[in-house]
């Protein structure tokens, strides 16, 4: 008998003509060259981009051979690649056994014991932003991101590096310039060679040099007493100077810092900012998290042993990153040749997986588009797959730092609610901008009133 051999099934997807069409939608609308991917395609898709091919997968038991089962296969692929010359060689776009390093470097910082006697400083941080917004509410619209922003700056200051980042005013309009930067580099393909004097490029240069000089502060600020602490910056700073190059040492230290800043501060902003404006348009799930910030709270500071009974308000925040993840694109490059779904993955393939999209996949969510954070009642069963979910990536590679940005977030949500009302300005479009981080384009200005 004639065995039958079957074809191997070719991806769906734009025809090789559109290419240079979809390097420019790429670099003007980045959500949307996806979600139209997802919508046209289905599950996978294969994407020409100007001279490359982007394999996109979009169901959950790709995300998981991707980010877990098979990561080894996997490493960081376009965007953060390119972000590379913005950002150097941190732990967020570093590889194998530097990126091990580093990770073994930060992780005790996020131990739960330590996350837990860290809430107090969280808490003060919230309500003085609840005093800080009562105080510029006074005088008309605040921009709601800056001030996330400034919060969650404070919060990484104090937490993982000791210290007051509030002196250095210009350190959140540096990582913008960072962030438009790298992702100049991604829509560029890193084809513009870093000493073209292009205005955007020497924006960056002149940000990047500023917080090099601030983390090069931080360090020298800490000297040599950093046997007596356990934070993020003592750390670093112990690994570093126990490479045997110390040039490498120092330039790793400084990758690493700045790094650590950015991602940081940058998705808990993000996701704070995104949260105030769907409530606003959510009058009912305002009353709802006042009603249980003021059980749970009554007129105290939040503790960590609160946390537990915010249910509600946990509920809420992961309704918000289902439906603007801050992470919201995850990137790979394939080793070696691989398959996924059926369809054949060429070693040194691009590979995208993209929770923005994942995350509205009608198989899994219904009614995506609506903002409902009833769906995350742990009361009601789903058959939902795990790797639907991933709103801090997964596998290996998940985000070390979510379980304190999602303290910070709760705490923050908790305080606002049960002492403001904060509604956006009506003539103000609020659309992503998909940066590093899932970010709200142009800020967000909102008018501040007490609690009603």
């Amino acid at each position: 008998m004639t065995a039958v051999i079957r074809p191997t099934p070719s991806l769906p997807g734009p025809s090789r003509a559109s290419a240079v069409n979809m390097l420019i939608t790429m670099g003007r609308d980045r959500l949307g060259m996806m979600t139209s991917a997802a919508a046209r395609y289905g599950d996978a898709a294969l994407l020409p981009v100007g001279p490359k091919e982007l394999y996109f997968f979009n169901h959950p038991d790709h995300a998981k051979h991707v980010l877990a089962d098979n990561a080894t296969n996997y490493h960081k692929g376009i965007g953060l690649v390119h972000a590379r010359r913005a950002l150097g060689d941190g732990l967020l776009t570093s590889e194998g056994e530097l990126w091990r390093k580093q990770r073994r470097v930060a992780q005790p910082a996020f131990q739960s014991r330590r996350i837990a006697a860290q809430a107090g400083i969280v808490a003060e941080e919230a309500v003085a932003l609840v005093d800080r917004l009562r105080t510029l509410g006074r005088s008309g619209p605040v921009d709601v991101l800056q001030e996330m922003t400034g919060l969650t700056l404070g919060v990484l200051g104090r937490t993982l590096l000791d210290t007051d980042l509030g002196r250095f005013p210009s350190i959140g309009r540096d990582f913008a310039v960072v962030q438009d930067q790298a992702m100049f580099e991604l829509a560029s393909l890193s084809a513009v060679p870093p000493w073209v004097p292009l205005p955007r490029q020497v924006r960056f240069r002149r940000a990047r040099r500023r917080l090099q000089t601030i983390v090069d502060q931080l360090v020298a600020e800490r000297g040599t007493h950093t046997g007596d602490r356990d934070d993020v910056l003592s750390r670093l700073i112990v690994s570093a100077r126990a490479e045997a190059d110390p040039r490498v040492g120092r330039q790793r230290l400084r990758d690493e810092l700045v790094t650590l800043l950015l991602a940081g501060h940058e998705t808990t902003a993000s996701t704070l900012s995104w949260a105030l404006h769907l409530i606003d348009r959510h009058p009912e799930v305002r009353h709802r998290l006042r009603e249980e910030a003021i059980a749970v709270l009554g007129d105290r500071l939040p503790t960590f042993d609160d946390l537990g009974r915010l249910r509600y308000t946990a509920m809420v925040i992961d309704e918000v990153v289902r439906m603007y993840p801050p992470v919201w694109i995850l990137p790979r490059k394939a080793l070696a040749a691989d398959a996924l779904g059926g369809y054949p993955v060429p070693a040194g393939a691009d590979v995208l997986i993209c929770p923005y999209t994942l995350h509205r996949h009608p198989d899994f969510w219904d009614q995506p588009e609506r903002f409902d954070p009833e769906r995350f009642d742990p009361a009601r069963t789903t058959d939902r797959p795990r790797y639907a979910y991933i709103p801090f990536g997964a596998g290996p590679r998940f985000c070390v730092g979510n379980h304190l940005g999602l303290m910070e977030a709760a705490f923050v949500l908790a305080v606002l609610a049960r002492d403001l009302t904060l509604t956006t300005v009506a003539t103000h479009d609020v659309v992503p901008e998909p940066m590093l981080s899932l970010r709200i384009r142009g800020g967000l200005p909102m008018t501040v009133r007490p609690a009603e």
